[in-house]
């Protein structure tokens, strides 16, 4: 497996939400079908695929994507708003329910100093009510922040501002959060336990970990 620091040397670490912190990215990959397949079920198919092989990129630009390459046509008025509540609804509940990671505290508890930051493609407003209802707003105190922003421009904005160190470890289950680590030059550590990437064995064997506890395993043994 890739080397990490050890956990005292992280300035901040940095958290995707779906498939890391909440066992949910079953629920978006049905959402996608479940609000689309009123259009005709080969196209929610279509969309379906797209979410998976794009995993960590916000609904907005998936329900664009749809309209604009799968239905070939722009939304009518009101009609873009309309899906995005509809999926907002289908999703909201289940994520109130859905499985934790059972390791956070533990994570918390070897990492009191560095500020904790949710980056999720996940909508910002939606995410900070399910953290709050959930009572996980408190160990993220560097922020939770999400979509429509994508995650280069929330990522842009916390090193602009200070907030972000390139000492930094971002925690992922997608190729996308990989891509963004790597553009911000952070240090990156893979998810498998409920990831949607297929091929994560080939792609992310040096710096894959099934859970927190073995990723905890790694940071306190390892410079």
């Amino acid at each position: 497996m890739k080397t990490l620091r050890n956990i005292s040397t992280y300035q901040s670490i940095i958290f995707d939400c779906d498939g890391v912190i909440l066992n949910s990215n079953h629920i978006k990959t049905q959402a996608f079908f479940n609000v689309t397949k009123e259009f005709g079920i080969d196209y929610a198919t279509n969309l379906q695929e797209y979410h998976i092989l794009n995993g960590g990129i916000s609904r907005y630009e998936k329900f664009d994507y749809f309209f604009r390459e799968i239905l070939k046509r722009k939304p009518v008025k009101n009609e873009m708003d309309q899906i995005l509540n509809n999926f907002s609804l289908n999703v909201k509940s289940q994520l109130l329910d859905c499985e934790v990671e059972q390791s956070l505290l533990k994570f918390r508890k070897i990492s009191p100093d560095a500020p904790w930051i949710v980056v999720s493609g996940g909508d910002q407003d939606e995410l900070r009510e399910v953290f709050d209802k959930r009572k996980l707003s408190k160990n993220f105190n560097g922020g939770i922040f999400g979509s429509p922003r994508n995650k280069y421009e929330i990522m842009d904005d916390l090193i602009s501002s200070g907030k972000v160190s390139n000492k930094s470890l971002f925690i992922g289950d997608s190729e996308y959060d990989a891509k963004v680590a790597s553009n911000f030059k952070l240090d990156f550590a893979f998810l498998n336990q409920w990831t949607d990437v297929h091929n994560w064995k080939s792609k992310y064997k040096d710096c894959s970990f099934a859970n927190i506890d073995e990723l905890i395993e790694s940071l306190c043994v390892i410079e």
